[in-house]
């Protein structure tokens, strides 16, 4: 397998320039592009990387079709090298006996994974540029950083006037799929389930790089990321960790439970305070953490799951959510990938019990999520990996000129319709402020 050639420059820029820099010149020169971005989040003990930068693809997974976690576990075991990459939502039909009947209007694959041309991360006064041999000048690390340090690639795409955003479910639309809802709750069909809405343009120009740019300063958040892949961008501003895995560790962290922040201090921690106690948002975090151990049991040594953090409440810029940690030791007779299907899709963003949920999820939906609900991240030479769930999140098909992003929360018994419609429309005011709207 091809050696990468790592060298340091140093570098004065400030940070976000340079990323935008490197975005700029990664989608101008390549058809595959990732940003991964912790945006140096405090509050995240279980980070390593401030941010990482993937460009080009030297060999690439595409899954279409039948077998991808069949088909990644070989891709994987094959490259002892930084792989990067997406598992897309609608892969619960192959984890489970499910199918997908709503409209895909975005069109990526199942899952993508590639070994990066380029590869580059931040160290301490400079950047670190691995390359690849065999791809001309982007096999030279001082050529790139040339590349990616000069100008021409620092005026955006034009854009033309904000897209005009459509919802695609009626507000009295919504109450009632909530109602029916609840309806299967009180049957005992299901104790939980996440609900989205899409709201959409399919007449849409913008220039990605500037939405996510505008994204991450208005909502910067731990699990961040820009994905460009063909015609197909996503810009992700997601708080939530899917699954990390640390040596034979494996921590997934579920949001359930949300509130605005307050206008002055004294607002702010009494709704902090307020989400810390409020039973219904209690009652949502717990039912997703015990699907979340029962994932991991599958995959964990005997007795090794642990709830590590229960209703911790953690603050973003424009929201307070509550966040739990669930750990587990990895089996040594399981593979890593198996840790990673065994608790795909993430409960956070399907209810429980996961099964039955899915299948009402597809019923009340009018979209199918794809990406949305998915996760993007990296596995590492050392077979440690770390992906996001793909939430806060904007998706924009160049070719189709469709832009896309969706928005959720949880019902439960005790879900007030009112109160939940309001909890997707503030999730989903920074997107929509991130296209112009």
């Amino acid at each position: 397998m091809d050696t990468r050639n790592f060298r340091f420059f140093p570098v004065k820029t400030a940070n976000d320039d340079i990323i935008e820099q490197l975005l700029r010149w990664s989608v101008h020169c390549f058809d595959t592009a990732v940003l991964l971005n912790s945006n140096s989040h405090k509050g995240d003990q279980y980070g390593v990387l401030p941010w990482v930068m993937a460009a080009g693809a030297h060999e690439e997974l595409v899954g279409r079709n039948s077998g991808v976690f069949d088909d990644l576990k070989e891709f994987s075991d094959a490259c002892q090298d930084w792989l990067f990459g997406f598992f897309s939502y609608e892969l619960k039909n192959q984890v489970e006996k499910l199918q997908s009947k709503n409209p895909d209007h975005i069109g990526l694959p199942l899952c993508h994974f590639f070994r990066p041309v380029v590869l580059v991360m931040p160290v301490r006064n400079g950047l670190q540029i691995g390359t690849l041999p065999g791809h001309g000048i982007f096999s030279d690390p001082a050529s790139v950083f040339d590349m990616i340090t000069g100008t021409d690639y620092l005026n955006g795409l034009p854009a033309g006037s904000p897209p005009a955003i459509r919802q695609r479910v009626s507000k009295s639309h919504y109450l009632n799929r909530v109602e029916a809802i609840k309806n299967h709750i009180q049957r005992g069909d299901i104790y939980e389930m996440n609900y989205c809405i899409e709201f959409f343009s399919d007449h849409a120009l913008i220039d990605p790089v500037s939405v996510y740019q505008h994204l991450n300063r208005t909502s910067a958040a731990p699990f961040s990321g820009f994905y460009s892949f063909s015609n197909t961008t996503l810009m992700c501003a997601s708080p939530e960790r899917f699954l990390r895995k640390q040596g034979n560790k494996i921590i997934s962290q579920p949001i359930k439970g949300t509130c605005r922040r307050g206008d002055d201090p004294v607002e702010d921690d009494r709704l902090k305070e307020f989400l810390r106690h409020d039973p219904k948002e209690r009652s949502e975090n717990v039912m997703i953490v015990d699907l979340v151990r029962n994932d991991l049991s599958r995959t964990a040594r005997k007795d090794s799951v642990r709830v590590e953090e229960l209703y911790g409440v953690y603050s973003f810029r424009q929201v307070h959510q509550m966040v739990s940690t669930v750990t587990a030791r990895l089996d040594p007779g399981c593979h890593y990938i198996d840790a990673i299907r065994n608790a795909f899709p993430m409960g956070s963003m399907t209810g429980a019990p996961k099964i039955r949920a899915m299948q009402l999820i597809d019923k009340y939906e009018d979209s199918c999520r794809g990406l949305y609900s998915g996760a993007i991240g990296y596995i590492n030479p050392e077979k440690d990996f770390d992906f996001n769930v793909v939430i806060r999140s904007i998706l924009y098909n160049k070719k189709k000129k469709y832009l896309s992003y969706m928005a959720g929360s949880a019902i439960t018994i005790g879900s007030e319709p009112e109160r939940e419609y309001s909890e997707c429309l503030l999730k989903a005011k920074a997107l929509g402020e991130a296209v112009g709207r």
